[in-house]
């Protein structure tokens, strides 16, 4: 959910606690799916609830584990392709938690229909989105381009949620999920695109 510079940054605040945790003898699997579970709880629970300033700030506190799990691996020297397939597919697991909370709320004591409706569709946008760079890696091609970087999307949705937990109307949210939806969709235009270009620039073996 971070930037690259971002994950530099908290890397280096983390290390000391990921070297303890090592020498205790956790496993970064195990901090990579206790996150996820911390993102997804906290986003089902406290966000449908209403909790639009504790659920942001519970999620992000569990979002940090993201660095951590990875300097940890650092720190063993087991950074692979295991580790990265984990903590990407529970990645996304935790994205779709916290836009299926947004929108239970809306849906239900947030009584936002349009905003419900939004963050459904940035829910799955942001799986196409996500689906789109990892299917055209898979066949050797890069789609590491668009408007509406996953960690783009989440910072927003999750500020927006604060800031209308603190009182800011929710007209804020209705604005921001349109926005992310919009943004969304032409990310994925963007891939396509460029898997295009990448893909009928090959020569065909006949």
């Amino acid at each position: 959910m971070l930037s690259r510079y971002a994950r530099a940054v908290m890397a280096a605040v983390f290390a000391p606690t990921a070297r303890a945790l090592v020498r205790r003898g956790v496993s970064p699997d195990v901090v990579t799916v206790l996150g996820t579970l911390g993102v997804v709880v906290s986003a089902l629970v406290l966000l449908p609830a209403g909790h639009l300033v504790a659920g942001p700030l519970v999620i992000t506190v569990f979002v940090l584990s993201d660095t951590l799990d990875g300097a940890m691996a650092r720190e063993l020297g087991r950074t692979g392709p295991w580790g990265a397939f984990l903590d990407s597919t529970l990645d996304r697991v935790g994205d779709a938690a916290i836009f299926l909370g947004v929108a239970l709320w809306f849906l239900g004591a947030g009584e936002d229909a349009t905003a419900g409706v939004l963050a459904l569709v940035c829910l799955v946008l942001g799986s196409v989105v996500s689906y789109a760079k990892a299917r055209a890696e898979g066949l050797g091609l890069s789609a590491d381009v668009g408007v509406a970087a996953r960690a783009d999307r989440l910072v927003a949705v999750l500020v927006a949620t604060f800031l209308v937990g603190l009182g800011a109307p929710t007209l804020l949210m209705t604005v921001t999920l349109g926005v992310l939806a919009v943004l969304s969709a032409v990310t994925v235009g963007q891939r396509v695109a460029v898997v295009h270009r990448q893909a009928t620039s090959r020569p065909t073996v006949r």
